[in-house]
């Protein structure tokens, strides 16, 4: 009996060192950049600084705490209230008026978080605590302390709104020179009684022409989630590829009780990618792919040096990603894969207990979460033509199911992790 207590209770000690931190809470699901505007006017000129939004940009630093102060509108009352960070020198809490309201644990991605509850009219105080010293630097090992906190802002949503927006391209099988678009538009409602609301949308081509357009009546029950999907059909000629990076443009706005709460204004570069063989194929057609490693804080001017030379993508180093990076790589026709913010190189490549991070199940929700971060927030960009799980982090469970998870969620685009070393979770990409 006491071998038996004896053995319980050094497994506990096991369960207990092994777990490497808490999990984020209190934030929005990953999603795709969402600005709601208070007219059409406004959505399509994509003002920064609006009736409905406003960037944070004074901040004062003491230690590890940045502060600043939030000025909340009559306009935003009876809305929801979203702070948008786009990224943080580290793993952070975020605490309003006091208040702590949120937890991430990844720092690098862009992150939403609704402070409606703890926001009152006038001044508020918003503050951003780093973890410094990070309990997650052995799986940041790129990190040399130098970051800076990214763009900041607060957004005012209806309580049913727009949360994300999907897209999809398929080829026909018999033509493949029509290709049929499917759009989804997440709608999501954050209020604690049924809602309905009438979604109109209209997709225009790059010349400007109308090619589908509707409108949807939606009810949800309380803070619930649904999706409007349209589908249409596009010509070969007209979808995104490197020689014509060519863009759609989705319009959409939300009316409840007669009244035109939100408009959004997204441009939709329409393309199919798929993976076979070792091949990328694009609209169809192998591409043979030049890749090179890149900055995730790559100038434009830079960008558009690499599209000018030999190269026709990007692989990025992992950290926080320039905002604009993606639109530009949409704009100039240069492939790109995002790396998850995953580098454990530091902890060297032994698999055995206090090894390398990527083989410690005790890590796996925490890659996990890296992994779809990286995917959620840049799925929708038609240059992401793949996804990398980590770089220089040895092999093991967390990266197995990092892999994996990615296949689940990013339909056929390759998965790929250059230090896999031959092993089974990473395509080859020619």
């Amino acid at each position: 009996m006491r071998i038996l207590t004896t053995l319980l209770a050094l497994f506990s000690c096991t369960i207990l060192v092994a777990q490497p931190y808490s999990a984020t809470e209190g934030r929005e699901l990953p999603r795709g950049y969402i600005m709601p505007y208070s007219s059409a006017t406004d959505a399509d000129a994509a003002l920064e600084g609006h009736r409905y939004a406003t960037p944070i940009t004074e901040w004062t630093t003491e230690g590890n705490r940045l502060s600043a102060d939030l000025i909340s509108t009559f306009a935003w009352t009876n809305r929801q209230v979203m702070l948008h960070i786009e990224s943080a020198p580290s793993d952070y809490e975020l605490w309003i008026n006091g208040r702590r309201v949120a937890t991430n644990r990844d720092g690098n991605s862009p992150a939403d978080y609704n402070i409606t509850k703890r926001v009152k009219e006038g001044r508020n105080r918003v503050e951003i605590i780093l973890n410094r010293p990070s309990d997650l630097a052995p799986i940041e090992g790129w990190k040399q302390g130098s970051e800076q906190l990214g763009k900041v802002w607060v957004a005012s949503s209806p309580t049913m709104g727009v949360r994300d927006v999907l897209v999809r391209t398929t080829l026909g099988e018999d033509d493949q020179t029509i290709a049929t678009a499917e759009v989804g538009i997440v709608v999501k409602s954050y209020s604690l009684n049924p809602r309905s609301a009438r979604i109109f949308y209209e997709l225009a081509d790059p010349a400007g022409c109308t090619v589908a357009h509707g409108q949807t009546d939606l009810t949800l029950e309380m803070r619930g989630e649904d999706t409007v999907r349209f589908l249409a059909s596009v010509p070969d000629t007209l979808l995104w590829s490197r020689e014509r990076p060519q863009h759609y443009t989705l319009r959409v706005r939300t009316q409840r009780e007669g009244r035109f709460t939100e408009y959004h204004r997204y441009p939709i570069g329409l393309r199919a990618v798929g993976y076979q063989r070792g091949k990328v194929l694009i609209n169809g057609k192998e591409e043979q792919l030049h890749t090179t490693v890149c900055p995730a804080d790559a100038t434009p001017d830079h960008l558009a040096e690499i599209r000018r030379s030999e190269y026709n993508a990007i692989r990025l180093q992992p950290g926080a990603v320039a905002p604009h990076l993606y639109a530009v790589c949409d704009t100039l026709g240069l492939y790109v894969i995002p790396q998850a913010p995953i580098d454990s190189h530091k902890a060297g490549t032994s698999r055995s207990v206090g090894g390398n991070p990527s083989n410690d199940p005790a890590w796996v929700p925490f890659y996990l979460e890296r992994v779809e971060n990286s995917y959620h927030t840049t799925k929708r960009h038609p240059s992401v033509i793949g996804f990398s799980i980590a770089t220089t982090s040895a092999n093991g469970i967390a990266l197995y199911e990092s892999y994996l998870q990615l296949k689940r969620l990013s339909d056929l685009r390759p998965v790929v992790y250059p230090s896999a070393e031959g092993e089974w979770n990473t395509d080859c990409i020619e």
